[in-house]
């Protein structure tokens, strides 16, 4: 499974938004959905 949708969809299971989980891990919420899209791993 690729990153991005790994990431989305453990996100989801967990209940959290993406700014919920960007404020856990210290990071923006644009940068969760880059991930998401898989823009920073290209």
């Amino acid at each position: 499974m690729p990153f991005g949708q790994n990431v989305q969809r453990l996100r989801r299971a967990a209940g959290l938004s993406q700014e919920e989980l960007a404020e856990r891990l210290g990071v923006t919420r644009q940068a969760v959905s880059k991930w998401e899209r898989e823009g920073s791993l290209r």
